[in-house]
C-alpha cells in the first residue's frame, strides 16, 4: 500500500512557482477543508486545512514531501448572460446567486429557472462549459450563502 500524500496548507495565488502537477476543481470542490483528490497524473493525496477554504484558481497545494499542485477552475455548464447588465445584475442578485461579473457579461451556473427568468426579462443567454469564478461576498472573502446586516437589522 502506497503511502497517501498530505496538503495541510494552500499557497495563494502568485505565491509560489514550480508545480510538479495541477488539479482541475470546479466551483463547489473549490470550497473544502479535508477531501482525497486526483492531480491531473493520477497522483491521489488527501488535502487536510485547518479551516474550510474558498479556492478561486491560482493557488497551490503544498504536499508534506515539498510538491506543489496548482489549483485551476474547472470547466463546469453556465449560463452566459448579456443584455442590459446593470438590471440583470439586481435580479441575479436578489435571489443571493453566485455569479461572475465581466464587462461585457455574467456568468451564472446553469440553472433552469433563472434561465426562463432571465429570458423573460429580455437577456440574451447562451450554455456553455467554462471555469466559473463568481464574486467573492462583500463582507470579506469566501462565499456568501445568505445575507446579514449585523444584530440590530430584522426583516419586516
Amino acid at each position: 500500500m502506497s503511502l497517501m500524500h498530505r496538503a495541510s496548507r494552500v499557497l495563494p495565488a502568485g505565491g509560489w512557482s514550480g508545480a510538479a502537477d495541477h488539479i482541475a476543481l470546479d466551483y463547489e470542490a473549490r470550497f473544502l477543508r479535508r477531501k482525497r483528490l486526483v492531480a491531473a497524473s493520477g497522483a491521489e493525496f488527501l488535502v487536510d486545512l485547518p479551516e474550510v477554504t474558498n479556492l478561486r484558481g491560482g493557488e497551490a497545494f503544498a504536499l508534506d514531501d515539498g510538491r506543489l499542485i496548482e489549483v485551476r477552475c474547472g470547466l463546469e455548464p453556465v449560463l452566459v448572460v448579456t443584455g442590459d447588465l446593470t438590471r440583470l445584475a439586481w435580479h441575479i442578485g436578489n435571489r443571493h446567486t453566485p455569479c461572475q461579473i465581466e464587462p461585457d457579461r455574467l456568468l451564472i451556473r446553469d440553472d433552469h429557472v433563472l434561465e426562463t427568468m432571465l429570458l423573460g426579462l429580455g437577456a440574451r443567454v447562451d450554455k456553455r462549459m467554462e471555469p466559473f469564478r463568481p464574486e467573492s461576498g462583500a463582507y470579506g472573502s469566501g462565499r456568501t450563502m445568505g445575507h446579514d446586516h449585523g444584530p440590530f437589522h430584522v426583516h419586516a
